[in-house]
């Protein structure tokens, strides 16, 4: 049976955590902070986009949405996670998870940080298709952040959204990734990098720790420390290795 996420996101939640049942029970014990982003009540919510094609990445797709719905749990601020798939139908993972988006890329509300996870396809079919490259190029070029888990910086780069910028990808790529865009400035052994409005990881599990960065950024430390204590992530973590450029601190 194919899992819908198109349900509000309380049950989207518990959709996704049927995954990671140990992380549910960990976090669903916190409840929100007191008095956190009170100042945000009245802001439009937060939309989050996830891609999501046949042969996404669990680990790429869940460690950043487990991470950033149990931060929307903590902030006032409403946020709005949601997947979407190039015609809105059925995908199924590199796992064999079968997945029913939200969205298809027509009817997908503007994001204003997009995600985009691996997929087995991202460093040669996916790279091919017209149809995602200018979805992910229009979407991405209007957000506030990008994101990319291991080989979604090959679509990133792709869709131009990477040009000029450093970036990271899956380890055992990075020479492919330089060649193949040279207008990139790729950083090896760190875990990720954050240029501006792009954020891109290696991978794996360490795109927990891309998610709990940009959370923080987001949410703020106190929050991020919350959803590290419900996940049992160590934040702040002074073990992860990661790269921000010195026009990360200036708008674009």
């Amino acid at each position: 049976m194919a899992t819908d996420l198109r349900h509000r996101p309380s049950l989207q939640a518990k959709t996704l955590l049927l995954v990671l049942p140990a992380l549910a029970c960990a976090a669903g014990a916190l409840p929100p902070a007191p008095g956190t982003a009170s100042d945000t009540a009245a802001e439009p919510p937060l939309r989050i986009a996830f891609l999501v094609v046949d042969g996404v990445y669990d680990t790429e797709l869940m460690a950043p949405y487990d991470v950033l719905e149990h931060a929307a749990g903590m902030v006032q601020r409403e946020v709005e996670l949601y997947t979407v798939s190039p015609d809105g139908g059925e995908i199924v993972t590199a796992e064999g998870l079968r997945l029913v988006p939200h969205h298809g890329f027509a009817d997908a509300p503007p994001a204003d940080i997009l995600v985009v996870p691996s997929a087995e396809g991202s460093r040669d079919g996916d790279l091919t298709d017209e149809a995602t490259l200018a979805w992910v190029a229009e979407t991405g070029a209007r957000a506030e952040h990008v994101v990319s888990l291991c080989w979604g910086a090959f679509v990133l780069a792709r869709a131009g959204l990477l040009d000029g910028h450093a970036a990271t990808t899956f380890p055992a790529d990075y020479a492919r990734f330089a060649e193949t865009f040279p207008a990139v400035d790729v950083r090896v052994n760190v875990s990720f990098v954050h240029d501006r409005r792009a954020i891109t990881s290696q991978g794996g599990v360490r795109s927990f720790d891309a998610a709990m960065y940009l959370v923080d950024r987001l949410f703020g430390v106190d929050v991020a420390r919350r959803v590290a204590q419900g996940l049992l992530i160590r934040w702040p973590s002074h073990h992860v290795d990661f790269v921000t450029t010195p026009a990360t601190a200036t708008p674009e």
